[in-house]
């Protein structure tokens, strides 16, 4: 893999990282409360149910893509759950109101296996994130020919954009909180739900261009970046 693949799947992680929902408001408030030994503990388990869910992701398609990945219908696919994600993101009930952080309890002691276990649990029950790395793995599997190697790295970087990003919000949870208004959490939820919707329909779009001709494009896009 290039450079310019790495750096995209970097600010895949960071973009992820910036998903407002209760494992983000739970890191801020156990980075306040109990410090940052005690918010980086839960940020390992949360770590850990991206991971899990990578694997489910990759081992419950790999068959499939690798059937398909040629086929033009897999970004039709791909494209479609971004979209339809994204819409649900955009629509969510949620952003009319502040998201409920002051439901998410923070243990009162310093026990970092349990908030590693909280960090996990409460990652892995969101089935919205295994949506979100199945997208990721139908659009990037097929690009890198369904090789494990240029996946396996390629999701380490998604992983390490994601860990630096929540390392720096545990750094930075009291500026956050108080920045974390409901008008502000309400602009960025749908601005993503937005972002995502966008990405989807370029997803989309791939499926009606040949490859031969996304590859030039990207070629050309690639040549001009490196001479500026």
């Amino acid at each position: 893999m290039d450079f310019y693949t790495l750096k995209d799947a970097f600010l895949i992680g960071v973009f992820m990282a910036f998903m407002i929902g209760p494992v983000f408001f739970m890191l801020i408030k156990t980075s306040i409360l109990k410090g940052a030994r005690a918010a980086i503990a839960f940020d390992l388990g949360v770590v850990l149910g991206d991971i899990s869910f990578i694997l489910i992701a990759y081992y419950g398609s790999r068959s499939l893509l690798e059937e398909i990945k040629d086929d033009p219908r897999l970004f039709l696919i791909g494209g479609l759950v971004l979209i339809v994600y994204g819409i649900i993101t955009y629509i969510d009930k949620n952003n009319k109101k502040e998201v409920d952080e002051s439901q998410v309890e923070v243990p009162k002691a310093n026990n970092y296996f349990k908030l590693f276990l909280n960090g996990f649990f409460l990652n892995f029950i969101n089935i919205g994130v295994l949506a979100g790395w199945l997208a990721i793995m139908v659009m990037v599997g097929p690009t890198l020919n369904m090789n494990p190697n240029a996946i396996f790295w390629y999701f380490v970087t998604v992983i390490s954009g994601y860990a630096f990003t929540d390392l720096i919000k545990v750094l930075l949870a009291k500026q956050l909180k108080s920045k974390l208004t409901p008008v502000v959490i309400y602009r960025i939820k749908r601005g993503m739900g937005i972002l995502l919707i966008v990405f989807g329909a370029i997803l989309m779009l791939k499926g009606f261009i040949p490859k031969d001709k996304i590859d030039t494009l990207i070629d050309s896009v690639e040549k001009t970046t490196k001479s500026q």
